[in-house]
Protein backbone atom coordinates (compact mmCIF):
# COMPACT_ATOMS: atom_id res chain seq x y z
CA UNK A 1 0.00 0.00 0.00
CA UNK A 2 1.42 3.57 -0.46
CA UNK A 3 1.42 5.67 2.31
CA UNK A 4 1.34 9.66 2.93
CA UNK A 5 4.89 11.45 2.29
CA UNK A 6 4.24 14.53 4.46
CA UNK A 7 4.18 17.65 2.56
CA UNK A 8 2.13 21.14 3.29
CA UNK A 9 0.02 20.66 6.25
CA UNK A 10 -1.59 24.42 5.95
CA UNK A 11 -5.21 23.96 5.67
CA UNK A 12 -6.57 26.81 3.67
CA UNK A 13 -10.21 25.65 4.12
CA UNK A 14 -11.20 27.20 7.33
CA UNK A 15 -14.22 25.07 8.57
CA UNK A 16 -15.08 26.44 12.00
CA UNK A 17 -14.11 28.65 14.58
CA UNK A 18 -13.24 27.50 18.25
CA UNK A 19 -14.08 29.24 21.29
CA UNK A 20 -11.22 27.47 23.03
CA UNK A 21 -7.66 26.64 22.13
CA UNK A 22 -6.74 23.47 20.45
CA UNK A 23 -3.24 22.03 20.95
CA UNK A 24 -1.09 19.31 20.58
CA UNK A 25 -2.52 16.19 22.28
CA UNK A 26 0.52 15.14 25.29
CA UNK A 27 -0.02 11.19 24.36
CA UNK A 28 1.98 12.29 20.72
CA UNK A 29 5.36 10.58 20.92
CA UNK A 30 6.53 13.75 18.52
CA UNK A 31 4.50 16.13 18.04
CA UNK A 32 6.58 17.71 15.78
CA UNK A 33 7.12 15.15 13.25
CA UNK A 34 3.26 13.87 13.37
CA UNK A 35 0.99 13.99 10.33
CA UNK A 36 -2.26 12.44 10.84
CA UNK A 37 -3.36 11.42 7.15
CA UNK A 38 -2.23 7.72 6.31
CA UNK A 39 -2.57 8.80 2.27
CA UNK A 40 -1.26 11.43 0.63
CA UNK A 41 -4.07 11.99 -2.22
CA UNK A 42 -1.94 14.72 -3.29
CA UNK A 43 0.76 11.90 -4.50
CA UNK A 44 -1.35 8.83 -5.10
CA UNK A 45 -2.96 9.62 -8.52
CA UNK A 46 -4.79 6.60 -8.34
CA UNK A 47 -6.12 7.00 -4.62
CA UNK A 48 -7.30 10.45 -5.29
CA UNK A 49 -9.02 9.03 -8.63
CA UNK A 50 -10.90 6.64 -6.87
CA UNK A 51 -11.83 9.16 -3.48
CA UNK A 52 -12.69 11.67 -5.79
CA UNK A 53 -15.30 9.58 -7.47
CA UNK A 54 -16.65 7.77 -4.24
CA UNK A 55 -17.06 11.82 -3.33
CA UNK A 56 -18.42 12.57 -6.00
CA UNK A 57 -21.25 9.07 -6.67
CA UNK A 58 -22.18 10.18 -2.91
CA UNK A 59 -24.04 13.85 -3.32
CA UNK A 60 -27.25 12.47 -4.45
CA UNK A 61 -27.14 10.30 -1.26
CA UNK A 62 -26.14 13.34 0.70
CA UNK A 63 -28.90 15.35 -0.62
CA UNK A 64 -31.58 12.35 -0.05
CA UNK A 65 -30.19 12.84 3.95
CA UNK A 66 -30.33 16.49 3.99
CA UNK A 67 -33.95 16.85 2.59
CA UNK A 68 -35.26 14.13 4.61
CA UNK A 69 -33.68 15.94 7.56
CA UNK A 70 -35.78 18.99 7.87
CA UNK A 71 -39.21 17.71 6.97
CA UNK A 72 -40.55 20.78 7.85
CA UNK A 73 -38.66 23.38 5.84
CA UNK A 74 -40.21 25.43 2.87
CA UNK A 75 -36.76 25.70 1.80
CA UNK A 76 -34.89 22.49 2.20
CA UNK A 77 -34.79 21.62 -1.42
CA UNK A 78 -33.51 24.44 -2.61
CA UNK A 79 -30.81 24.39 0.04
CA UNK A 80 -30.15 20.56 -0.76
CA UNK A 81 -29.38 21.26 -4.18
CA UNK A 82 -27.31 24.43 -3.80
CA UNK A 83 -25.28 21.80 -1.54
CA UNK A 84 -24.40 19.41 -4.13
CA UNK A 85 -23.55 22.27 -6.38
CA UNK A 86 -21.36 23.65 -4.36
CA UNK A 87 -19.82 20.23 -3.46
CA UNK A 88 -19.44 18.87 -6.55
CA UNK A 89 -17.87 22.01 -7.77
CA UNK A 90 -15.25 21.90 -5.02
CA UNK A 91 -14.58 18.43 -5.84
CA UNK A 92 -14.15 19.15 -9.76
CA UNK A 93 -11.65 21.80 -8.40
CA UNK A 94 -9.69 19.30 -6.41
CA UNK A 95 -9.70 17.13 -9.39
CA UNK A 96 -8.06 19.92 -11.51
CA UNK A 97 -6.01 21.30 -8.66
CA UNK A 98 -5.16 18.60 -5.92
CA UNK A 99 -2.80 20.64 -3.94
CA UNK A 100 -5.42 23.95 -4.21
CA UNK A 101 -6.16 23.90 -0.40
CA UNK A 102 -3.14 22.58 0.80
CA UNK A 103 -2.23 18.34 1.23
CA UNK A 104 -5.51 16.56 -0.16
CA UNK A 105 -6.54 13.83 2.00
CA UNK A 106 -9.60 11.67 2.71
CA UNK A 107 -10.02 13.95 6.32
CA UNK A 108 -9.91 16.55 4.24
CA UNK A 109 -12.60 15.35 1.62
CA UNK A 110 -14.42 14.53 4.36
CA UNK A 111 -14.57 17.89 6.28
CA UNK A 112 -15.08 19.72 3.18
CA UNK A 113 -18.68 17.52 3.05
CA UNK A 114 -19.47 18.52 6.53
CA UNK A 115 -18.06 22.02 5.66
CA UNK A 116 -20.37 22.36 2.91
CA UNK A 117 -23.28 20.82 4.40
CA UNK A 118 -23.32 23.38 7.57
CA UNK A 119 -22.75 25.73 4.94
CA UNK A 120 -26.49 25.68 3.41
CA UNK A 121 -27.97 24.87 7.33
CA UNK A 122 -27.37 21.09 7.36
CA UNK A 123 -25.85 21.20 10.57
CA UNK A 124 -26.91 17.83 11.48
CA UNK A 125 -28.55 15.86 8.90
CA UNK A 126 -28.14 12.44 10.75
CA UNK A 127 -29.94 13.64 14.12
CA UNK A 128 -32.81 11.96 13.74
CA UNK A 129 -31.26 8.70 13.12
CA UNK A 130 -28.79 8.95 16.03
CA UNK A 131 -31.74 9.47 18.57
CA UNK A 132 -33.85 6.64 16.79
CA UNK A 133 -30.56 4.29 16.76
CA UNK A 134 -29.56 5.07 20.30
CA UNK A 135 -33.17 4.47 21.45
CA UNK A 136 -32.87 0.27 19.91
CA UNK A 137 -29.53 0.39 21.17
CA UNK A 138 -30.78 0.96 24.67
CA UNK A 139 -33.24 -1.74 24.47
CA UNK A 140 -30.65 -3.94 24.21
CA UNK A 141 -27.87 -3.12 26.76
CA UNK A 142 -29.10 -4.48 30.00
CA UNK A 143 -29.44 -8.34 28.17
CA UNK A 144 -26.10 -7.56 26.39
CA UNK A 145 -24.68 -7.06 29.42
CA UNK A 146 -25.75 -9.80 31.41
CA UNK A 147 -24.46 -11.97 28.87
CA UNK A 148 -21.30 -10.44 29.08
CA UNK A 149 -21.10 -10.88 33.19
CA UNK A 150 -21.83 -14.87 32.88
CA UNK A 151 -18.88 -15.59 30.38
CA UNK A 152 -15.23 -16.51 31.58
CA UNK A 153 -12.84 -13.61 31.50
CA UNK A 154 -11.16 -14.85 28.50
CA UNK A 155 -14.80 -15.60 26.38
CA UNK A 156 -15.53 -11.56 27.61
CA UNK A 157 -12.37 -10.04 26.43
CA UNK A 158 -13.16 -11.20 23.09
CA UNK A 159 -16.55 -10.64 23.04
CA UNK A 160 -15.92 -6.97 24.02
CA UNK A 161 -13.60 -6.68 21.17
CA UNK A 162 -15.84 -8.12 19.09
CA UNK A 163 -18.71 -5.56 20.02
CA UNK A 164 -16.70 -2.78 19.57
CA UNK A 165 -16.01 -4.01 15.93
CA UNK A 166 -19.81 -4.99 15.70
CA UNK A 167 -20.87 -1.62 16.50
CA UNK A 168 -18.26 -0.12 14.15
CA UNK A 169 -20.00 -1.39 11.36
CA UNK A 170 -22.66 0.90 11.48
CA UNK A 171 -21.36 4.23 10.21
CA UNK A 172 -23.57 5.71 7.32
CA UNK A 173 -20.82 7.59 6.06
CA UNK A 174 -19.90 4.17 4.57
CA UNK A 175 -21.57 2.59 1.21
CA UNK A 176 -21.75 -0.73 1.51
CA UNK A 177 -23.03 -0.70 5.06
CA UNK A 178 -25.94 1.73 4.27
CA UNK A 179 -26.97 -0.61 1.10
CA UNK A 180 -27.13 -3.29 4.07
CA UNK A 181 -29.13 -1.25 6.62
CA UNK A 182 -31.85 0.00 4.01
CA UNK A 183 -32.24 -3.36 2.48
CA UNK A 184 -35.55 -5.13 3.83
CA UNK A 185 -35.66 -6.88 7.13
CA UNK A 186 -33.55 -5.95 10.23
CA UNK A 187 -29.62 -5.49 10.19
CA UNK A 188 -28.83 -4.91 13.96
CA UNK A 189 -26.03 -5.91 16.40
CA UNK A 190 -25.83 -9.95 16.01
CA UNK A 191 -26.16 -9.22 11.96
CA UNK A 192 -23.21 -7.08 12.21
CA UNK A 193 -21.04 -9.50 14.52
CA UNK A 194 -21.76 -11.94 11.77
CA UNK A 195 -20.28 -10.61 8.67
CA UNK A 196 -17.05 -9.57 10.95
CA UNK A 197 -14.01 -11.74 9.51
CA UNK A 198 -13.45 -14.62 11.31
CA UNK A 199 -10.10 -14.56 13.20
CA UNK A 200 -7.35 -14.50 12.54
CA UNK A 201 -7.97 -10.91 11.58
CA UNK A 202 -6.29 -8.51 8.74
CA UNK A 203 -4.31 -7.22 11.75
CA UNK A 204 -5.03 -9.11 14.87
CA UNK A 205 -3.24 -8.15 18.19
CA UNK A 206 -6.23 -9.38 20.72
CA UNK A 207 -3.56 -12.24 22.45
CA UNK A 208 -1.14 -9.35 23.25
CA UNK A 209 -4.21 -7.18 24.55
CA UNK A 210 -5.40 -9.87 26.76
CA UNK A 211 -1.46 -10.59 27.80
CA UNK A 212 -1.11 -6.72 28.68
CA UNK A 213 -4.68 -6.75 30.70
CA UNK A 214 -3.25 -9.57 32.97
CA UNK A 215 -0.68 -7.08 34.50
CA UNK A 216 -1.23 -4.14 36.58
CA UNK A 217 -4.34 -2.05 35.39
CA UNK A 218 -3.90 1.19 33.46
CA UNK A 219 -3.94 4.38 35.19
CA UNK A 220 -6.28 6.19 32.05
CA UNK A 221 -8.00 5.10 29.11
CA UNK A 222 -8.50 7.96 26.69
CA UNK A 223 -10.66 7.00 24.11
CA UNK A 224 -11.96 8.71 21.08
CA UNK A 225 -15.51 7.28 20.37
CA UNK A 226 -16.84 7.17 16.96
CA UNK A 227 -20.69 6.22 15.69
CA UNK A 228 -23.78 6.45 18.20
CA UNK A 229 -26.71 3.87 18.47
CA UNK A 230 -24.69 0.34 19.02
CA UNK A 231 -21.51 1.70 18.73
CA UNK A 232 -21.07 3.82 21.33
CA UNK A 233 -23.94 1.94 24.03
CA UNK A 234 -22.94 -1.89 23.35
CA UNK A 235 -19.83 -1.33 21.99
CA UNK A 236 -17.36 1.36 24.20
CA UNK A 237 -19.63 1.29 26.96
CA UNK A 238 -19.39 -2.29 27.80
CA UNK A 239 -15.48 -2.47 27.04
CA UNK A 240 -15.15 0.77 29.36
CA UNK A 241 -16.86 -0.77 32.25
CA UNK A 242 -14.12 -3.43 31.94
CA UNK A 243 -11.91 -1.18 32.20
CA UNK A 244 -13.62 0.72 35.04
CA UNK A 245 -13.67 -2.86 36.87
CA UNK A 246 -9.90 -3.33 36.41
CA UNK A 247 -9.37 -0.02 38.48
CA UNK A 248 -8.45 2.09 35.10
CA UNK A 249 -10.41 5.79 35.04
CA UNK A 250 -11.54 6.42 31.60
CA UNK A 251 -12.37 9.47 29.39
CA UNK A 252 -14.92 9.19 27.03
CA UNK A 253 -13.54 11.85 24.28
CA UNK A 254 -16.27 12.77 21.80
CA UNK A 255 -16.57 15.28 18.91
CA UNK A 256 -17.29 19.12 19.86
CA UNK A 257 -19.58 18.88 16.58
CA UNK A 258 -21.56 17.00 14.70
CA UNK A 259 -19.93 14.89 11.83
CA UNK A 260 -21.72 12.08 9.85
CA UNK A 261 -23.73 9.84 12.29
CA UNK A 262 -20.32 10.44 15.10
CA UNK A 263 -21.73 11.18 18.31
CA UNK A 264 -21.25 14.76 19.85
CA UNK A 265 -19.92 15.61 23.25
CA UNK A 266 -23.43 16.75 23.96
CA UNK A 267 -25.10 13.95 22.95
CA UNK A 268 -23.22 11.38 24.54
CA UNK A 269 -23.44 13.45 27.82
CA UNK A 270 -27.35 12.34 27.97
CA UNK A 271 -26.66 9.17 27.01
CA UNK A 272 -24.15 8.34 29.66
CA UNK A 273 -26.89 9.14 32.45
CA UNK A 274 -28.99 6.49 30.58
CA UNK A 275 -26.50 3.73 30.32
CA UNK A 276 -25.48 4.59 33.94
CA UNK A 277 -29.29 3.45 34.53
CA UNK A 278 -28.34 -0.07 33.50
CA UNK A 279 -24.74 -0.55 34.17
CA UNK A 280 -24.17 0.34 37.99
CA UNK A 281 -20.26 0.03 37.16
CA UNK A 282 -20.97 3.27 34.66
CA UNK A 283 -23.11 4.81 37.36
CA UNK A 284 -20.77 4.45 40.49
CA UNK A 285 -17.59 6.08 38.08
CA UNK A 286 -19.71 8.56 36.96
CA UNK A 287 -20.75 9.46 40.68
CA UNK A 288 -16.42 9.45 41.59
CA UNK A 289 -15.41 10.80 38.95
CA UNK A 290 -13.97 7.96 37.24
CA UNK A 291 -15.31 8.20 34.22
CA UNK A 292 -15.97 11.71 32.64
CA UNK A 293 -16.82 12.65 28.95
CA UNK A 294 -15.47 15.62 27.27
CA UNK A 295 -14.84 16.98 24.04
CA UNK A 296 -12.41 15.87 21.87
CA UNK A 297 -12.19 20.02 20.03
CA UNK A 298 -13.17 17.85 16.16
CA UNK A 299 -15.74 18.22 14.01
CA UNK A 300 -15.13 15.73 11.64
CA UNK A 301 -15.22 11.51 11.18
CA UNK A 302 -11.34 11.37 11.29
CA UNK A 303 -9.11 12.88 14.24
CA UNK A 304 -6.42 15.48 13.68
CA UNK A 305 -4.37 15.06 17.47
CA UNK A 306 -2.63 18.24 16.77
CA UNK A 307 -5.50 20.18 17.20
CA UNK A 308 -7.72 18.86 20.79
CA UNK A 309 -9.51 20.83 23.28
CA UNK A 310 -7.59 22.32 25.52
CA UNK A 311 -9.61 21.06 28.52
CA UNK A 312 -8.87 17.53 27.70
CA UNK A 313 -5.38 17.76 27.32
CA UNK A 314 -4.98 19.60 30.89
CA UNK A 315 -6.99 16.36 31.93
CA UNK A 316 -4.76 14.00 30.22
CA UNK A 317 -1.99 15.35 31.63
CA UNK A 318 -3.48 15.81 35.07
CA UNK A 319 -4.61 12.06 35.20
CA UNK A 320 -1.09 10.50 33.51
CA UNK A 321 -3.17 9.03 30.75
CA UNK A 322 -1.42 5.93 29.44
CA UNK A 323 -3.67 4.22 27.51
CA UNK A 324 -5.29 5.70 23.96
CA UNK A 325 -8.16 4.37 22.28
CA UNK A 326 -8.82 4.86 18.45
CA UNK A 327 -11.98 3.76 16.90
CA UNK A 328 -13.19 3.97 14.03
CA UNK A 329 -11.86 3.77 9.60
CA UNK A 330 -12.07 7.75 10.09
CA UNK A 331 -9.85 7.88 13.26
CA UNK A 332 -7.53 4.55 13.33
CA UNK A 333 -7.01 3.87 9.19
CA UNK A 334 -7.78 7.07 7.26
CA UNK A 335 -5.96 8.95 9.90
CA UNK A 336 -3.59 7.60 12.90
CA UNK A 337 -2.35 4.23 11.67
CA UNK A 338 0.59 5.44 11.64
CA UNK A 339 0.95 7.82 14.34
CA UNK A 340 3.31 6.84 17.96
CA UNK A 341 2.50 7.44 20.72
CA UNK A 342 4.20 7.64 23.99
CA UNK A 343 1.49 5.35 26.15
CA UNK A 344 0.24 2.03 25.21
CA UNK A 345 -2.52 2.46 21.90
CA UNK A 346 -5.08 0.66 20.27
CA UNK A 347 -6.57 1.45 17.23
CA UNK A 348 -9.46 -0.73 16.44
CA UNK A 349 -11.55 -0.77 12.93
CA UNK A 350 -13.51 -2.87 10.80
CA UNK A 351 -12.98 -2.31 6.96
CA UNK A 352 -16.05 -1.23 5.35
CA UNK A 353 -14.86 0.14 2.15
CA UNK A 354 -14.14 -2.78 -0.42
CA UNK A 355 -11.16 -0.32 -2.34
CA UNK A 356 -9.67 0.45 1.07
CA UNK A 357 -9.53 -3.05 2.41
CA UNK A 358 -7.90 -4.20 -0.69
CA UNK A 359 -4.79 -1.49 -0.63
CA UNK A 360 -4.72 -3.19 2.99
CA UNK A 361 -4.22 -6.12 1.64
CA UNK A 362 -7.78 -7.53 2.68
CA UNK A 363 -11.49 -7.84 2.08
CA UNK A 364 -14.46 -6.34 2.86
CA UNK A 365 -15.23 -6.07 6.53
CA UNK A 366 -11.98 -7.45 7.37
CA UNK A 367 -10.69 -6.32 11.18
CA UNK A 368 -8.25 -3.88 12.28
CA UNK A 369 -7.30 -4.68 15.99
CA UNK A 370 -4.09 -3.15 16.17
CA UNK A 371 -2.65 -3.32 20.13
CA UNK A 372 0.88 -0.93 20.26
CA UNK A 373 3.19 -0.61 23.75
CA UNK A 374 4.41 2.48 24.46
CA UNK A 375 7.41 3.87 22.59
CA UNK A 376 10.28 6.12 23.59
CA UNK A 377 12.10 8.41 21.57
CA UNK A 378 15.75 7.95 22.69
CA UNK A 379 17.64 9.72 20.16
CA UNK A 380 16.61 13.67 19.23
CA UNK A 381 19.78 14.59 16.91
CA UNK A 382 18.68 17.34 14.30
CA UNK A 383 18.93 14.40 11.40
CA UNK A 384 17.43 11.56 13.40
CA UNK A 385 14.90 10.09 15.49
CA UNK A 386 14.68 6.75 16.93
CA UNK A 387 11.83 5.31 17.99
CA UNK A 388 11.94 2.38 20.49
CA UNK A 389 9.24 0.16 22.24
Amino acid sequence: MTLRHRTSTFDMLELHRFDKPLVNCPLLLDPASYFPDTVDLTQDSAAREYWLTCFEDAADRYVDRAIKSQPDSCDVNERAHKFKQKYLQRLHELRNNPSAYGSLTVRSLLDTHEHCMKEFDFTDPYAQQKQYENEQALKLLPEHFRQLEKMTWDNRQLALVEGLLAGNVFDWGAKEVVNLMQKGGSFGFLEARSILQVRPWLVDSLEEWKERLKGPPHRCAVIFVDNSGIDIILGIFPFASELLQRGTKVVLCANSWPALNDVTYNELIILAKRVAAALPTVDKAMSNGRLCIMESGQASPCLDLRYIDDDLCTKIKQEEADLVVLEGMGRAVHTNFEACFSCEALKIAVLKNKWLANRFGGEMFNVIFKYEKSRRLVSQSKDKKEIFY
